[in-house]
Parts: C-alpha cells; sequence; structure tokens
C-alpha cells in the first residue's frame, strides 16, 4: 500500500519524507530500503509488538511496513501538463492515498510560491489540478458510455453514475465526498479517479505554534477545511521532526519530554495513514518471532491466514485467537487458556486489529 506526499513547493513536503524514511532506517527491527529516490519503505510504529518481545523474548521482531512516496512538487496548471505536471498526476494515480503537507509557517527566509501564507488556497490549488485531471477522465468516460447506450441499454447505470461525479466535479467538490452504492464503487473502480483517494492533511508549522496549537488560525482553518470532507489533520513541525529522526532512541525520548510531547509527528503520520488505508494488523508470537501482519479491515480468517502462507489459507481448518489485551493482561498464554479466553474461530470469523492468533491447517 502507497502514501504519496504531496504539496506546493517550499511547504516542507520533501523534508517531511526524509524524516519519515531516515526514522526507518534507524528501526533496529526493519531496515528501511530505497526502492528509487523518492520511495521509502517505513515501519508502522506497533507499542504491542514491545510489549509481546518482552513476553516472548524472540529471535527475530518484523513491523508491518507502509510506503511512502514523495511526489513531484505541484504547480498550478498540472492538469495540462504545466511544470512536472503530467509526472505529478502519474505518480498519484499510482498511489492508495494521499498526504498533503500544507504550509502553515510564517518564515520571510522560505519563500512561499504565492507570495503568503494562505493553507486553504493551497489546498485548493492541489484539489483544483486533481479535479480537473478527473473531468477530462470522466469526459472521456461520458462520451463512451454514450455511444454503447445506444447498442445497450444496461450502460444507464455507468452513466448516471459519471454524470453525478461529473456534476460535484464541476462544483468544484472531490468526488469522494459523494457517496456511492457496491454497485457504483464497482462501476468506477477502474477510472482511478484522484480524487477519490482519502487525503491526510499534514499542517506544518513551527516551533513556537505548536506551544499552541489549539488556538493557531492557520492550522484551524484547515481543520475546518478537512472536517467538510471528512479527512483527518494532523499538525506538526517538519524542521522538529527532521531532528528527531536523526535522534538515538533514547535522545528521541527526552526530546519529546522536554517539548512536551508524547510521541513524535511522524509516528502520528505513519499511523494515520495505516488507518486512513483501511488497513489493521493481527499478531503471530513465539520465540522464533514476533510480528505484526497487514490485512485490509473485514478480512475473514481463511485469507488472513494466506498473508502468511498460501498453503495455510488452502488448508485452513481453525484460527486459535485471543485477544492482544487479554494476553498481557494474564500475562502468558498458558494463563489464557487456563481463565478460557483462548477462542477458536472458523472460516466466517473476521479478523479483529490486534488479534493474536495461531492458525491451525492441513495440507
Amino acid at each position: 500500500m502507497k502514501m504519496g506526499i504531496v504539496g506546493l513547493p517550499n511547504v516542507g513536503k520533501s523534508t517531511l519524507f526524509n524524516a519519515i524514511t531516515k526514522a526507518g532506517a534507524e528501526c533496529a527491527n526493519y531496515p528501511f530500503c530505497t526502492i528509487e529516490p523518492n520511495v521509502g519503505v517505513v515501519p508502522v510504529p506497533d507499542e504491542r509488538l514491545d510489549k509481546l518481545t518482552q513476553m516472548y523474548n524472540p529471535q527475530k521482531v518484523t513491523h508491518a511496513v507502509i510506503e511512502f512516496v514523495d511526489i513531484a512538487g505541484l504547480v498550478k496548471g498540472a492538469s495540462k501538463g504545466e511544470g512536472l505536471g503530467n509526472k505529478f498526476l502519474s505518480h498519484i494515480r499510482e498511489v492508495d492515498s494521499i498526504v498533503e503537507v500544507v504550509r502553515c509557517f510564517e518564515d520571510s527566509n522560505v519563500i512561499h510560491v504565492d507570495g503568503n501564507i494562505d493553507p486553504i488556497r493551497d489546498i485548493d490549488t492541489i484539489n483544483l489540478e486533481l479535479i480537473l485531471a478527473d473531468l477530462e477522465t470522466v469526459n472521456k468516460r461520458i462520451d463512451n458510455v454514450k455511444k454503447k447506450i445506444k447498442a445497450d441499454k444496461k450502460y444507464q447505470e455507468e452513466l448516471d453514475v459519471f454524470e453525478k461525479i461529473k456534476q460535484a466535479l464541476e462544483a468544484g467538490k472531490l468526488a469522494q465526498t459523494l457517496s456511492f452504492t457496491d454497485e457504483e464503487k464497482a462501476i468506477i473502480k477502474d477510472a482511478f479517479l484522484l480524487t477519490m483517494k482519502p487525503i491526510l492533511y499534514v499542517a506544518n508549522v513551527s516551533e513556537e505554534q505548536l506551544n499552541d496549537i489549539a488556538n493557531d488560525k492557520n492550522v484551524n482553518s484547515v481543520k475546518e477545511y478537512a472536517k467538510e470532507q471528512g479527512a483527518e489533520v494532523i499538525s506538526l513541525c517538519v524542521k522538529i521532526e527532521e531532528e528527531l529522526a536523526s535522534l538515538d532512541e533514547d535522545e528521541e525520548k527526552e526530546m519529546l519530554e522536554a517539548l512536551g510531547l508524547e510521541e513524535s509527528g511522524l509516528d502520528k503520520v505513519i499511523k494515520a495513514s495505516y488507518d486512513l488505508l483501511g488497513l489493521m494488523s493481527f499478531l503471530t508470537a513465539g520465540e522464533p518471532e514476533v510480528r505484526a501482519w497487514t490485512i485490509k479491515k473485514g478480512t475473514k480468517a481463511p485469507q488472513a491466514a494466506g498473508k502468511i502462507h498460501s498453503d495455510i489459507e488452502r488448508g485452513f481448518i481453525r484460527a486459535e485467537i485471543v485477544s492482544y489485551d487479554d494476553l498481557i493482561r494474564e500475562g502468558s498464554i498458558n494463563a489464557v487458556k487456563e481463565r478460557g479466553l483462548m477462542r477458536s474461530e472458523g472460516k466466517e470469523y473476521v479478523m479483529q486489529d490486534g488479534d493474536v492468533v495461531l492458525f491451525r491447517f492441513n495440507v
């Protein structure tokens, strides 16, 4: 699953990407790897793995991971190929959701492309380019469907849904703000609309703004805007995050305490990105390895087993499951069994976040 980091020039987009990937490089249990210069795979912070590691003392610990892409900077006119527009839009098509970095800090030494700070204008600039690109896609689709309808009326539903999207786009709304039936979602899936991708807004603030973030007018304007879309906003100071990412674990803790922060902004971004993609983790634990496995929310037990190995899915018998909270409270798997808290679940069981599981199978 890929998250694309986007933003106007000089908003802190690449600094955020570099901080995220640097943090990943220093994760002892999962080596950061650079697939190409603008793509990084980073571990998803998960305190549950730390607790299970203390309990099992495994030889290996493996985090769930998420992929971040630093997408070429956007300028007005990207949808018409201005600047790196074509590259920008093609890269966004390849990601599953978008992290939109918005500049909320004032700094005369860092030039803003439009001369002054206005986060909502900046968001509108980016979203407008996505809307214009989608309008082109939707208009082409409507033209094609209209030709098909002449021969077969079954395409009417397809026409109706794309007309609905066109109306929203022309009103300056993102397609994701509309509600769709499951049938409509299936129809529009292969259109790969940019404005259907979930968005996480990152408000980049100064260190001074962090001290009174609740009353910051720039950040609050972004939150109001995002609320209308049903999107989430995370406020952070990219400069501080870059510094935190360069420290070892103990130094990072000290700096966070000094700043009065419980966790780094980067951890918040990574966790929120994971959630935004509709992902969750189930856990396996033993002396060889403690591991978080990534699945989509709503995944059933056999398909989750298939994440470990296709043979386990094929020969699935049952899943022996204990909730993470029960395991930690009782202190050991034997204590869990004695208290009758271990469950045996079949093929229809829908996995829950934090399930600690042992799959039984036969092939």
